[in-house]
């Protein structure tokens, strides 16, 4: 049984909810663990999980959150950043699956997230119980 450690960056409550949903489903239908922890926004889940990857408590990581375009340059930086951060660790041999959001608009959002639908919480989690297989093996 491997630990997952879920970093949120909890905006939007109702869709968090429901991309966690889907992500600690996946982790149990696996036969894992997960535990979650929050951080102040989308920025921020790159720094938390090379933290927790310090300590050595977990085996994975899934990223959640949601970025929605709105009327500022902030989206792309937040959308990018967030995106990069996460892509460095992962090419350092950090298991993550990337389950934050970056759509136009709420609507966009809540198909995504909904387990019943797009389950993208889910499918974050798939990736990252999937790159830690793909490290064990190669390890």
């Amino acid at each position: 049984m491997a630990r997952f450690l879920i970093v949120e960056a909890r905006f939007y409550d109702h869709l968090n909810d429901m991309l966690i949903a889907g992500a600690k489903a996946a982790i149990k239908a696996a036969g894992h663990d997960a535990e979650v922890v929050t951080v102040p926004g989308a920025l921020e889940i790159p720094g938390a999980i090379a933290l927790a990857d310090e300590s050595g408590h977990y085996d994975g990581y899934v990223a959640i959150g949601v970025v929605i375009r709105g009327e500022t340059y902030h989206f792309e930086i937040v959308a990018g950043e967030s995106a990069r951060g996460i892509m460095a660790l992962t090419m350092d041999g950090t298991p993550i699956g990337n389950g934050i959001l970056t759509v136009e608009n709420e609507e966009q959002a809540l198909v995504r997230a909904d387990p019943a639908q797009k389950d993208k919480g889910g499918e974050a989690a798939k990736a990252a119980i999937a790159l830690l297989a793909l490290r064990d093996r190669w390890s």
